[in-house]
């Protein structure tokens, strides 16, 4: 017969209360106590009834994090961030792809409601906050990461993307750089701080060549390079600001597939500034965040909701980005004629 709760009690010589906060509340136990209780758990083989714990309590220890793209490093980073959060207050991670899918991201939440999972940690694919807020009203928390929560209903983490767009497009206006093109229109906030500069130097907005990526991926990057690649040298753009780190990476294949030289035919700054950007064959100049810090930020805001009697009060927690300059994006040198 499988060991119980009582089992491991009386193994461990504590009551069935000590043992419930282990496993539930580890922080409240004294460590030698919590010791014991673990190694009374390992002698006896004692393995949780999670799915009765769920339907005693009502939520399980899961916390759901839906992503755009778990390919992405950045998404990665800041799930790392979460867990470390999560992980001592007992609760673990769940992480799911929403692949730039609408209606997946629709599917994945009501599972993961279904699932009665603790909160959500997500990276919504639109500004429609009405899934979200009908969620929430039904008694599960939700933080929104990336965004501000346009409704006001959840606390959100991120950094102040529109400043970000502006230090990236100043820094190649500052090298010299005119003839512009930016990547990833889905990135709006990003854009909208190019645009704004740009606007603020007189420069025409319509001159800013905007590339679609319909995945913010090397492959998306790849085909917008291929498009300025075929440009004629005469017209062709010589700075390229892309939405995200992995979109510049692309970028920077296609100008080597196609015999470009970066930064000296065309510079590329990215955005996120994952560990790969630095390690890129040309390292990428990069917009960074902190990205486990966003994901911790997200999970204490998440697990301050849920737990009674915190006080809780819904915020914005906006990270400021830091410009990190690298080859990629080093002033031009004069061509020898």
């Amino acid at each position: 017969m499988a060991a119980s709760v009582k089992d491991v009690a009386a193994y461990a010589g504590v009551s069935e209360g000590t043992v419930s906060n282990t496993l539930n509340r580890p922080s409240v136990v004294r460590p030698a106590t919590r010791e014991k209780v673990l190694r009374a758990i390992e002698a006896l083989g004692f393995v949780p009834d999670e799915s009765a714990r769920a339907l005693r309590v009502g939520r399980s220890r899961v916390v759901g994090f839906v992503a755009d793209d778990v390919s992405n490093p950045f998404y990665s980073d800041v799930a790392r961030g979460a867990e470390n959060v999560a992980y001592p207050n007992g609760t673990m991670v769940m992480i799911c792809n929403s692949d730039g899918d609408t209606a997946r991201e629709a599917v994945i939440l009501e599972r993961l409601v279904g699932q009665r999972v603790q909160g959500l940690l997500i990276t919504p694919l639109t500004d429609d906050d009405g899934p979200l807020d009908r969620i929430a009203a039904a008694g599960t928390a939700v933080v929104v990461i990336g965004r501000r929560s346009r409704s006001g209903q959840h606390c959100s983490v991120h950094s102040d993307d529109r400043h970000g767009g502006r230090l990236a497009v100043e820094h190649l206006w500052q090298q010299g750089h005119r003839r512009l093109a930016f990547v990833g229109p889905q990135f709006h906030e990003r854009l909208s701080g190019v645009q704004e500069f740009l606007a603020e130097q007189g420069a025409d907005p319509d001159e800013l060549l905007v590339l679609p990526a319909r995945h913010a991926d090397p492959l998306g990057g790849r085909s917008a390079g291929d498009t300025i690649a075929a440009q004629s040298p005469r017209r062709r753009v010589t700075a390229v600001l892309c939405g995200n780190d992995v979109l510049a990476i692309g970028v920077l294949q296609a100008m080597t597939h196609h015999g470009l030289r970066v930064p000296d035919d065309v510079a590329i700054v990215g955005y996120d500034d994952i560990d790969a950007a630095a390690g890129a064959a040309v390292p990428l100049t990069s917009i960074r965040q902190p990205r486990q810090l966003i994901g911790a930020t997200a999970a204490e805001m998440l697990l301050e909701e849920i737990t009674p009697g915190s006080g809780h009060v819904h915020r914005d927690h906006v990270f400021e980005p830091e410009l990190v300059t690298r080859r990629s994006s080093a002033k031009r040198r004069p061509v020898r004629r």
